[in-house]
């Protein structure tokens, strides 16, 4: 009969350990070894500053974690990570990076002290429409009639030594859409992504920053507080995550009964109506017969 720390498996969950473990500088390393395995370069982080994360408040059990961080080169670093759907997400996005640059930008300085920022946000709802399980955002200007790149003029990158384009002004974006992740990992990248949905870190991996997260992430370390922490935290990302799905599947089902009613109004058949919106022909039968005043047995 497995142990309970088996049961709820033998690390603690990257979402709850990056807004109750992760917050001292000795732990830093596992957060150095996530950045550096994600954007290819040695990411030392210095400190973390004040974000919305970091307050408790009474909505403290939300499936959301949203870490600020500084790296050695002045750079700022959203971490965010979402468990639950929303339509708008990159539009937080958006604000989130805006946020930061009017937060960290004092009166009467020069625009040019604005520095670099990466946002960095791992979801485990489907985002977006798209094949991959990382994506990555960037702000390039290209001529529309000549299609060449707008580059930083001399005296630009005499003045801004920290840039080499015009890209690295401007806020970069990082969305791991975790739940799209399917295949043996082959990269550092991959081992950290394969941990974030599983909550496994196999000893075989590699990656920068995971063998520290085996020490300090295990469960069987934690102390009976935030033992009881986790496992509220599990209870409330389950019931938070099947509450959204629910939403969703009946908004999904609400408007496919609404496109069915339209093309039976309009002369569809029932056959060409189940090509087009995957609903079986009993449906089909079930929403014709149903008058549409009547909630749908």
């Amino acid at each position: 009969m497995p142990t309970k720390a088996k049961a709820l498996g033998q690390y603690t969950r990257f979402d709850w350990s990056m807004k109750r473990l992760l917050r001292n500088k000795a732990d830093y390393v596992v957060l150095d070894g996530f950045l550096t395995a994600l954007l290819g370069e040695e990411i030392k982080i210095t400190a973390l500053l004040e974000s919305e994360g970091d307050k408790e408040t009474a909505d403290s059990r939300s499936n959301r974690v949203d870490l600020l961080a500084q790296d050695s080169r002045k750079r700022k670093i959203i971490i965010e990570i979402q468990n639950n759907r929303e339509l708008d997400y990159f539009q937080r996005m958006l604000f989130g990076t805006a946020k930061v640059v009017t937060d960290f930008i004092e009166k009467g300085k020069d625009y040019g002290e604005i520095g670099r920022i990466f946002s960095v946000n791992i979801v485990y709802f489907k985002l977006g429409h798209g094949t991959d399980y990382v994506y990555r955002g960037r702000t390039e200007f290209r001529g529309i009639h000549t299609n060449d790149l707008l580059s930083l003029s001399v005296e630009q990158l005499e003045k801004f030594l920290a840039c080499k384009e015009v890209s690295e002004i401007f806020p970069e974006y990082f969305v791991l859409r975790v739940g799209f992740f399917d295949k043996p990992p082959t990269n550092p990248l991959d081992e950290w992504i394969y941990f974030f949905k599983n909550d496994e870190i196999p000893k075989n991996f590699k990656a920068p920053g995971l063998k520290e997260a085996r020490e300090r992430l295990r469960v069987d370390r934690l102390t009976p507080d935030e033992r009881r922490a986790y496992l509220n935290h599990l209870d409330a990302t389950r019931h938070e995550s099947t509450f959204d799905e629910s939403l969703w599947m009946e908004a999904t089902v609400t408007k496919a009964v609404e496109v069915t009613r339209k093309m039976l109004a309009k002369g569809y058949s029932f056959d060409e109506i189940s090509a087009m919106t995957d609903l079986s022909l009993a449906s089909i039968q079930r929403i014709s017969q149903t008058p549409p005043d009547k909630k749908l047995q």
